[in-house]
């Protein structure tokens, strides 16, 4: 287990928050360094602004000795009421990143569970995720599993 801590991100830590979704968009969509992502930040921005306040999404730093080596986020959503969720509220975990440098450490498996808790105590009564291949394990490893039957309209 790392000794990773959990903290919670709000209004307040915007300018920290832009700076890993960038790492984080980069890494997973492999977009060079060179190329400019103005417009996306943007949007990303105007997001967390609007999220951060009404508590549509939460989002966390991990950090080890005072240094922030990762990050994630829950969105939380309704559905209709249905017998698998009955209150209707969902919550997409996203966002899930730990620098490479600190990977095996446990941290991802720290973020994930706490953004959870969070998740639930929000009533959350689905919790979902996309999972990258890197990650599958970790996910599974906590309980979540592959759902059947969805599909994604292409561009």
């Amino acid at each position: 287990m790392s000794a990773a801590g959990i903290s919670a991100a709000g209004p307040a830590d915007l300018d920290a928050l832009m700076t890993w979704r960038e790492e984080v968009l980069r890494e997973v969509f492999s977009i060079p360094e060179s190329e400019p992502m103005g417009e996306l930040l943007a949007a990303n921005r105007t997001y967390y602004r609007a999220a951060l306040a009404d508590g549509s999404h939460i989002a966390c730093f991990a950090s080890i000795g005072g240094e922030i080596v990762g990050c994630g986020g829950a969105c939380l959503q309704r559905e209709m009421p249905s017998p698998d969720n009955p209150g209707g509220l969902c919550a997409y975990l996203m966002n899930i990143y730990t620098r490479p440098q600190f990977r095996g450490r446990g941290v991802g498996r720290e973020t994930v569970c706490w953004l959870i808790g969070r998740a639930k105590a929000a009533g959350a009564g689905k919790i979902y995720l996309e999972a990258s291949e890197n990650g599958r394990a970790l996910y599974s490893g906590i309980g979540f599993s592959d759902m059947d039957g969805y599909m994604k309209l292409a561009k």
